[in-house]
């Protein structure tokens, strides 16, 4: 039975939908909370309401909405949380005016951003939480902030919130006196905010500066992650500030001495230095001599002989190496190293080695077009021209002669140390046939060979001594012949007599026709040749040997 104080409270209440009433809180459970109006049923509300739940107690008075005097279960239904924007709506319009602050609790996550409770609920853009928008937004969830107001409607009795904007506000006072009281050659602490392909911005607690991948360190570096990594708390030096375009130079490298200051005495020109490969490029290795101190070995300076197409051929990341030095550009922060210096240059020793004259061995490395070069040791070749491989025949390719892999016989005919060339000869392993022709061959002698060529104007005829003589049409027979293939096969045996030779023009003639000739007989042909001139019906013996290299055999 009620006692008067509480009838007579109970009277004063309007039991309505959508009026506030205050209530007691009869039991706490784990998702809800009963709460008794004085009506003749209990309501109950859910723990999400309420914005510090664990602050609710048994015999707790808290105000609440009527949201209906009975549902189904005949049951009220109470909103604490409705009761609450209810009352503070007003309040929160003259609070919350737009850009004025307020602090409120995060509630839960909602598409596009967070609700959050500041006596109403309120909601705020994921892009208005921070200066960089979270990927986490549940790590805000149940914590209170300061927020501004950027927006009221009062019709559909929302407010949106921005969160970033104060920290923005904040941080550019806080740049503002960073930048009254900062002066180059100060330390600062700052977090690596943010890695590029040239450099690192680093927070400098409200204020970004500029650490160039050039002011990292004294040595190389290909990119800043080889030394930082973001979140990463470091002390820097200011290089430079720019107050007007509130910009801030950095450097981390200027902590340190700088390891080029003295670099000629560490390492003096021509010392043996010891390093490790730190990096290999096409042209050459980068060896690290000390922290901050780099030298290169270019790839032409690994050895005097072996033909090294690229560093990575014969040097590894990270191995340990000898070199020595060869020179240093101090401004430039350039040391020039050399591997091959710590042995002998073979061609130091090769006008002795390979004397002009000596007769050498070797294995034919290459064919070119002009020549053939001869390995004569690792490292070491010796050309043979074209015009070297015979006295005798015209030698259009090397190809003609030799092929890749054969061992051949050679005399050397010049070192050329300053370029490192050794010029070889084959042909002059024999005694020039020519240079004693008058010996081997004299008009009028009869000869045997073989057809080696036929061509419109001729045969060529092979001797001895690997000399060739030609055979003109005119000298195959004593009838007139129209076509040489008719009377004459390559290979084909004659007989012939030596009606011409020049030693000059190291040309024979010879004449099949006159092989039974008397002396009378060759004397009369021997002034008909002689009288031969370019321009008549009969080629002269001196243009068909020119047309020899350009003969077309004839089928």
């Amino acid at each position: 039975m009620l006692t008067m104080a509480e009838a007579l409270k109970q009277g004063t209440k309007v039991f309505a939908q959508g009026a506030i009433v205050s209530g007691k809180v009869l039991e706490v459970r784990a998702k809800e909370v009963l709460v008794d109006i004085g009506y003749k049923s209990e309501g109950i509300i859910p723990s999400n309401e309420f914005i510090e739940f664990d602050a609710i107690k048994v015999g707790s008075d808290i105000d609440v909405l009527i949201e209906k005097l009975e549902n189904k279960d005949g049951t009220v239904v109470l909103s604490h949380e409705k009761a609450e924007f209810k009352k503070n709506w007003d309040r929160i319009l003259t609070i919350c005016n737009e850009g004025g602050r307020v602090n409120g609790k995060v509630k839960a996550i909602v598409k596009g951003g967070l609700i959050v409770n500041v006596g109403v609920e309120a909601f705020l853009p994921s892009s208005q939480l921070d200066v960089i928008t979270p990927k986490n937004l549940q790590s805000y969830v149940g914590n209170t902030y300061e927020f501004k107001v950027v927006k009221i409607n009062q019709e559909r009795q929302n407010i949106v919130l921005s969160r970033r904007e104060l920290i923005e506000a904040e941080r550019s006072e806080k740049r503002g006196k960073l930048l009254a009281d900062m002066v180059p050659g100060d330390i600062r602490k700052g977090i690596v905010k943010n890695l590029t392909d040239f450099g690192a911005f680093i927070d400098l607690n409200g204020l970004d500066g500029l650490l160039h991948i050039t002011d990292m360190s004294w040595g190389r570096l290909t990119h800043p992650s080889e030394i930082l990594k973001v979140g990463q708390e470091l002390d820097v030096v200011v290089l430079d500030v720019n107050k007007e375009k509130e910009r801030v130079s950095l450097g981390l490298k200027q902590k340190m001495a700088n390891p080029w200051d003295n670099i000629e005495a560490k390492f003096p020109i021509g010392t043996k230095v010891k390093g490790k490969v730190v990096s290999l490029m096409p042209y050459g290795a980068f060896v690290q001599l000390e922290p901050g101190v780099e030298g290169l070995v270019h790839v032409t300076e690994l050895s005097w002989t072996k033909r090294v197409a690229k560093p990575s051929d014969v040097l590894k990341q990270d191995q340990e190496l000898e070199a020595i030095v060869l020179g240093i550009n101090r401004d430039e922060q350039k040391i020039s190293l050399g591997v091959r210096q710590l042995e002998g240059n073979p061609w130091d020793s090769a006008e002795s080695k390979y004397a002009v004259g000596q007769k050498v061995k070797g294995k034919v490395r290459n064919l070119t077009s002009y020549g053939a070069f001869v390995e004569l040791e690792e490292g070491i070749d010796g050309m043979v021209h074209v015009s070297d491989m015979s006295w005798t025949r015209k030698i259009n390719h090397p190809s003609e002669m030799l092929k890749k892999g054969d061992e051949i016989e050679a005399n050397v005919l010049e070192v050329d140390k300053a370029n490192q060339r050794i010029a070889l000869g084959m042909k002059q392993l024999e005694t020039d046939p020519w240079s004693q022709i008058e010996k081997l061959y004299k008009v009028g002698d009869l000869v045997a060979g073989k057809v080696t060529k036929l061509a419109s104007f001729g045969a060529f005829v092979g001797l001895q001594h690997e000399i060739d003589g030609l055979v003109h049409i005119s000298q195959i027979s004593e009838e007139r012949v129209e076509k040489i293939k008719n009377v004459l096969k390559v290979g084909q045996d004659v007989s012939a007599r030596v009606v011409k030779i020049d030693r000059n023009e190291r040309r024979i003639g010879l004449s099949i026709k006159a092989a039974a000739y008397s002396d009378e007989q060759l004397k009369e042909e021997q002034k008909m040749l002689d009288s031969l001139k370019p321009g008549e019906d009969l080629v002269a013996l001196q243009h068909a040997f020119d047309a020899l290299d350009d003969v077309k055999t004839v089928d």
